[in-house]
């Protein structure tokens, strides 16, 4: 085969219409080689090139006769030391850190490390059988597809609702998606699934990880795999199992193909990314990549000893975002994300771990200074994950200007207020109005509060209500694994119940809790499958479950369909109402001459909170006026936002309060327009006036608004 020197850029496989060009980066190798295969799981060798082209530590090789669809892969040379943080193993065929695609998945053995599995000196010794037949493949890739007008959403952060989703568990059963599509890119962006995406009326998917990762041995081994996807190979590949075939490439044209379609539903990609580790564990982990490429450049190790590994994650590595060549391929993947798969925002998993700079996490880190200052990043959404499992990394509240934050701080408050905990009156209303004490100081505004109550990692919102003890027996941990969760809330009793009372409790606090995500200020983000009861049995840590127990289930009982009718009716009335997304903090005060405050606090009897109630640790119950005739709010182009005035009635007690309506102004009544005591339709009252009373059951809560009576 013809041999060109080639260029240093761009890192990775290019086909440029003519034949490819290969990138790699290795700062300490002493030996390149790049080895095309016929097949994703061949151990045949069609050629092996010695690369011989080095500029600035990027090895590089132009090959005329290359074209897309080719399988290759490297074996790097250099010094196999692991007491001084080398781990160069030529027979161990590597994934390109750049590859826009991977085919295959490993066939797991003790040939896949680095090290002599059984041998005494354990990762000190080296194991040299080939296990090329065993790798996956990168793959070239052509990258024209016809996007047409497609081009990012730009939804504001106002009107943005979020629904996180995995991939296949969304269409896996779903009846309406045909067979072949179902559990792929391709099933959600079916007219079913984006159907009830529209119908919901939600704005955004958060997709759980599709970059291309592995499937952990252990779990094979337990019969299981790794269904969630923490557990990264490629940054810029899309994983190939979510694809309809095995095609070289399909995965990329499908993954554009959805993402389009989404767009012209007009719901934005929002890609959860794992930038914090890598699916190579820790230092008896195997050898995949970026270990056998530069493993000292691309890790975190430890200062005093390199042969082990600084993890700040619990899945043994951590990413060495300190090496400029690491902080490249992070941001190079970023850029490719948007500009080539046009993907709208991201969401970084325990991002804490990108911002420590020394050991600390220091907000204005490397990563964050570079991203802030990107003409491309910076124009996206950015979620920051805001912590990790290291010292000091709960960082809720402290991520820079530009950037969102999952709030763990309202999870917690939210579900305590709600099963009935005293004492948390006064944190409510922070986080129910935007969380202005974590992000008001520092000038960032309600957006930056990702408000969530449930997530893929720990319960479902049924399970949530319907279980008092996490039940992760079928993971095969024993039930060590996953979080206790002491903040759940299930009538006292566990799990399934014919019992009505108890289950129309459950159906009662499952409309209270989607209710006050959609009523708070900040950007509500709903986990897939809460809208219509999902259950994964009590088990609050289903990464390792790809069966039915993660999967929807869409065969849905009248509960479901009621549950989700309510859904969508909440995520309309906040598209309804300025109101409950604005732009600003509350202000507490009248606003322009109104004559009434932004915002306030009202006891059941009608009265303005004072210092000392709101310091009550009995305090169960709560009204909040809203007024829409206060709003300090502009559109996109400048002009003052009006709207309704909203009254939320609060009452987290196990019986019923009367609320006595506080007045506004003259002429004007207040109309019932949603109370989660009931799953269909408002109860049927009349509008009522300042100083009269509205009942409100136990443990629900109702939504009144201000209208204007001739």
């Amino acid at each position: 085969m013809e041999v060109w020197p080639g260029r240093p850029y761009p890192l990775g496989a290019t086909w440029d219409g003519e034949g490819v060009n290969f990138s790699l980066s290795s700062e300490h190798a002493t030996g390149v080689e790049l080895c095309l295969f016929e097949g994703p799981g061949s151990d045949k060798e069609l050629h092996r090139i010695r690369v011989e082209e080095r500029t600035e530590y990027v090895w590089h090789v132009y090959l005329p006769e290359a074209r897309p669809g080719a399988y290759y892969g490297y074996r790097v040379h250099g010094p196999y030391e692991p007491e001084a943080g080398h781990r160069f193993n030529p027979a161990k065929l590597l994934i390109d850190p750049y590859a826009k695609s991977i085919s295959g998945t490993i066939e797991w053995s003790d040939a896949m490390f680095g090290y002599c599995i059984g041998d005494p000196a354990a990762d000190l010794s080296r194991d040299d059988r080939d296990n090329a037949g065993n790798m996956p493949k990168s793959v070239v890739v052509e990258p024209a597809f016809t996007w047409g007008g497609d081009q990012l959403l730009r939804t504001s952060w106002e009107r943005t609702v979020i629904y996180e989703v995995h991939v296949k568990g969304f269409t896996a059963t779903h009846p309406d998606v045909p067979q072949a599509l179902r559990g792929t890119y391709a099933g959600l962006a079916s007219p079913a699934a984006i159907e009830h995406l529209n119908a919901l009326g939600v704005t955004a998917v958060e997709l759980l990880p599709v970059h291309h990762f592995v499937r952990d041995r252990q779990l094979k081994d337990r019969g299981l795999t790794n269904y969630w996807g923490y557990n990264t190979l490629g940054f810029f590949a899309p994983e190939s199992a979510y694809a309809t075939s095995s095609v070289p490439g399909q995965s990329v044209r499908e993954f554009k193909t959805m993402v389009k379609s989404l767009h012209g539903a007009g719901i934005e990609v929002i890609l959860d990314v794992v930038y914090n580790h890598t699916a190579e564990g820790n230092h008896l982990g195997p050898t995949l990549s970026f270990r056998g490429i530069d493993n000292s450049s691309y890790y975190r190790l430890t200062p005093d000893n390199p042969r082990y590994y600084v993890d700040y994650t619990g899945c043994g590595n951590s990413l060495n975002v300190r090496n400029p060549r690491t902080l490249q391929l992070i941001m190079d993947s970023l850029r490719y994300w948007v500009l080539e798969m046009h993907v709208d925002g991201f969401r970084f998993d325990l991002a804490s771990t990108l911002a420590r700079e020394l050991h600390e996490v220091d907000r204005l880190g490397a990563f964050f200074d570079i991203i802030h200052q990107d003409p491309v990043l910076s124009q996206v959404k950015l979620i920051a994950e805001p912590w990790d499992l290291g010292e000091g990394g709960y960082q809720v509240g402290n991520f820079p200007v530009g950037w969102a934050e999952w709030n763990g701080k309202y999870r917690d408050t939210i579900r305590r207020f709600w099963r009935g905990d005293g004492g948390q009156i006064g944190e409510f209303a922070y986080r129910f109005s935007g969380s202005s004490d974590l992000y008001g100081t520092t000038g960032r505004l309600p957006h930056a509060s990702i408000n969530f109550l449930t997530a893929h990692d720990g319960f479902t919102l049924h399970d949530l209500v319907s279980y008092n003890q996490k039940h992760n027996e079928a993971n095969g941990e024993g039930d060590r694994d996953g979080m206790d969760d002491n903040l759940s809330w299930n009538c006292g009793v566990e799990g399934p119940t014919d019992d009505p009372i108890i289950l129309e409790l459950r159906e009662r606090q499952q409309r209270n809790f989607l209710a006050i995500l959609l009523l708070s200020q900040g950007v509500p983000m709903i986990c897939g499958g809460d809208e219509i009861g999902r259950t994964q049995q009590g088990n609050n840590n289903a990464y390792c479950q790809n069966n039915e127990l993660s999967w929807y289930n869409w065969h849905l009982d009248r509960s479901a369909r009621q549950l989700r009718a309510f859904a969508r009716r909440l995520v309309a009335m906040r598209q309804e109402h300025p109101v409950l997304r604005r732009r600003r903090f509350f202000q507490g005060r009248r606003i322009r001459g109104s004559e009434v405050k932004d915002i306030a606090w009202f006891t059941h009897e009608g009265k303005e909170m004072t210092d000392e109630e709101w310091n009550m640790g009995f305090v169960r119950s709560l009204a909040i006026r809203l007024a829409g005739d206060a709003i300090e709010e502009t559109d996109a182009k400048g002009r003052p936002i009006t709207g309704e005035t909203l009254l939320i009635l609060l009452n987290a007690h196990h019986e019923f309060l009367s609320f006595i309506l506080p007045a506004h102004k003259r002429g004007v009544r207040w109309e019932p327009v949603l109370d989660t005591a009931e799953a269909h339709t408002v109860k049927k009252v009349t509008v009522l006036k300042g100083g009269e009373q509205y009942r409100v059951t136990g443990r629900s809560l109702a939504v009144l608004r201000l209208r204007t009576t001739k």
